[in-house]
């Protein structure tokens, strides 16, 4: 029985143990000072592609470690600002960066919140103007109807609609 536990139970373990991801190097600074300053204010602007919603400055992710990296190299082998932003744009896409560029293939992340809020004025907008509808008037039929049923005592009273407390 043991066996057979173990025997189901290892390659679940073996999978987990696969699947964890190892430890980032520790981050080596650049040896300038202003190329390491260079490097955390592009650090602050770049995302965690594992993370997705942090900064590959306080991201523990292993990926964000080799984002580090890469963007010191290339800080150190003499390339712009610029030219390690369209690097990663080029390696990751758009989404890397928290500020993407405004082009044709942004333009919904850039409008589309503003485009959203403008549809939903405009509802509202139409909802208000078509203003409430009036109750129409009751004929002298319905009224003369109306007046026999609140004088007639001998209808019977809905037991549901009226409550224990109310000292009928």
């Amino acid at each position: 029985m043991r066996r057979r536990l173990i025997l189901l139970i290892a390659p679940v373990l073996a999978l987990m143990l696969t699947a964890a991801e190892p430890a980032a190097a520790p981050d080596r600074p650049l040896a300038d000072p202003a190329q390491e300053a260079r490097a955390q204010a592009l650090f602050e602007d770049v995302r965690c592609v594992v993370c997705q919603h942090e900064a590959i400055a306080d991201s523990p992710a292993g990926v964000a470690g080799d984002m580090r990296r890469l963007i010191r190299e290339e800080i150190a082998a003499g390339a712009t600002d610029q030219a390690v932003r369209d690097d990663l744009v080029r390696r990751f896409g758009d989404y890397v960066l928290f500020t993407p560029p405004v082009r044709a293939g942004t333009w919904l992340l850039w409008f589309g919140p503003f485009a959203l809020a403008a549809l939903a004025l405009l509802v509202i907008l139409v909802r208000a103007g078509r203003g409430a509808v009036e109750a129409q008037p009751l004929s002298p039929d319905e009224e003369r109807r109306l007046q026999d049923i609140l004088a007639n005592k001998k209808l019977r009273r809905d037991l549901d609609a009226t409550s224990p407390h109310d000292g009928r």
